[in-house]
C-alpha cells in the first residue's frame, strides 16, 4: 500500500492504513492544529533531519499504565534518599534541548530537529506540551517531556545526566497521574528501558479505545488539560 502524501488540507488517513512497520503518511507541517489532530487520532511525527516529515501509527502500540510502573530496589532507594528535586514546566525548552543532545550522542543524528523543538515549544505555550524536570541544586540533571490531551500523556523523550534522574522524573509524573485519575502514558514504540519500567504493547485498536475512554476527542481543536 503506498504511503499517503499529505496536502495543505488538515487531514490524516485512518491509522489502520499504516504500513506494517507503522508508517502512515509523509509531508504536511508541524502546526499546532495538525499535531493535535495527529495525537488525538493515535498518530505522531518521527523523522530525521535529512527526511521529510513522517507520520506513524504503529500496531501494536507501546503504553505504560501508571498503576503498572515497576520500581526497582535501586530506584526505590534513590527515591527514599531524596537526592533530586523535581518540578513541572520549570525548564521546558531546556528539557527538549537536552533530550535532543542526548539522542545525538547515542544515535546517528536525532529526530528532535530544530523544527520539532520549535513545534513543541509552541504546543507548550498553548498549554498542551509539558515537561517534568529533575534537579541537583540548580543543575538540570534529568527530565522528560510530552503532550497532554484529555487524561492521557503522550511521552516524547527523556534524558538523564545523573543515574536514575530520568526515572525519578517518570515516577513523579506517574504519581501525579495516579492522584488525578489519569490512566495512560503513550510510549509509542518499545525499548528495553521502557519495558523494564513496566511498559507493554497493546493492539492499536485497544490503544485508540483507551484514548477515547481517557477523554481524548478526535480533532485539531482540544480543550487545554489541567496539568501542574
Amino acid at each position: 500500500m503506498p504511503v499517503y502524501r499529505l496536502s495543505d488540507q488538515l487531514l490524516f488517513p485512518p491509522p489502520e492504513f499504516a504500513e506494517p512497520e507503522g508508517l502512515l503518511a509523509v509531508g504536511g507541517d508541524l502546526s499546532p492544529s495538525r499535531l493535535l489532530l495527529a495525537y488525538s487520532t493515535g498518530i505522531f511525527p518521527w523523522f530525521s533531519e535529512d527526511e521529510p516529515i513522517l507520520w506513524w501509527s504503529p500496531d501494536p502500540r507501546c503504553i505504560l499504565d501508571p498503576a503498572e510502573l515497576k520500581i526497582s530496589r535501586s530506584l526505590a532507594k534513590t527515591l527514599r534518599q531524596g537526592r533530586f528535586r523535581t518540578s513541572f514546566d520549570e525548564a521546558f525548552p531546556a528539557v527538549v534541548a537536552a533530550c535532543a543532545d542526548s539522542r545525538r550522542k547515542h544515535e546517528a543524528g536525532t529526530w528532535i530537529t530544530h523544527d520539532m523543538l520549535q513545534a513543541y515549544e509552541r504546543l507548550h505555550r498553548l498549554g498542551f506540551a509539558h515537561s517534568v524536570e529533575c534537579w541537583q541544586g540548580d543543575e538540570l540533571v534529568g527530565g522528560l517531556y510530552g503532550v497532554c490531551l484529555g487524561r492521557c500523556f503522550f511521552g516524547e523523550s527523556m534524558f538523564h545526566r545523573s543515574t536514575d534522574a530520568s526515572k525519578v522524573a517518570l515516577v513523579t509524573l506517574v504519581r501525579w497521574m495516579e492522584e488525578k485519575g489519569w490512566g495512560l502514558i503513550d510510549c509509542q514504540v518499545p525499548n528495553p528501558h521502557l519495558v523494564s519500567l513496566g511498559a507493554k504493547e497493546i493492539p492499536r485498536r485497544e490503544f485508540l479505545r483507551r484514548l477515547r475512554s481517557g477523554g481524548v476527542t478526535p480533532g485539531p481543536v482540544q480543550s487545554v488539560p489541567a496539568f501542574p
